[in-house]
């Protein structure tokens, strides 16, 4: 088996579990922050990220423990092997006397995918500066 290699992004969150937990979920906020989606909150549904830059991802939701856990596959295919992923995105959410502790690993990175995994770590970070905002307007 080949190894792989994940990107991990984490981030003091100033609102309760529930307040991030909502904008991880909810299709119009992920949206906001993410991308276009047909995304609903049930394990096995599968659903759609489409991206600004004219991609789409394939993705099914893996695992759901309201306000901790959120997991679900990111497939990209493309013809060139070194773009193409099959990985795995997981939120986790640890309520602190601040808020939430927001932890996403995305795994399954394989070493030919040097650019595939620069292009995540740098895109998360882009990512979660706009659910900052998301989160700002949010009741």
């Amino acid at each position: 088996m080949t190894e792989t290699r994940s990107v991990v992004v984490e981030r003091e969150i100033a609102y309760p579990p529930e307040k991030l937990w909502r904008a991880l979920t909810q299709p119009h906020l992920i949206a906001d922050w993410l991308m276009k989606n047909d995304f609903a909150p049930n394990v096995g549904h599968r659903f759609k990220l489409s991206g600004d830059w004219g991609g789409v991802l394939d993705c099914e939701v893996l695992e759901v423990e309201p306000n901790k856990t959120l997991s679900y596959t990111w497939n990209y295919e493309h013809e060139d092997a070194a773009y193409a992923l099959q990985s795995v995105v997981t939120f986790t959410l640890t309520p602190t006397s601040a808020g939430t502790h927001l932890r996403m690993e995305q795994s399954g990175f394989r070493p030919d995918q040097k650019q595939a995994f620069g292009g995540a770590h740098a895109g998360w970070k882009q990512f979660f500066d706009k659910l900052d905002g998301v989160l700002a307007r949010v009741s």
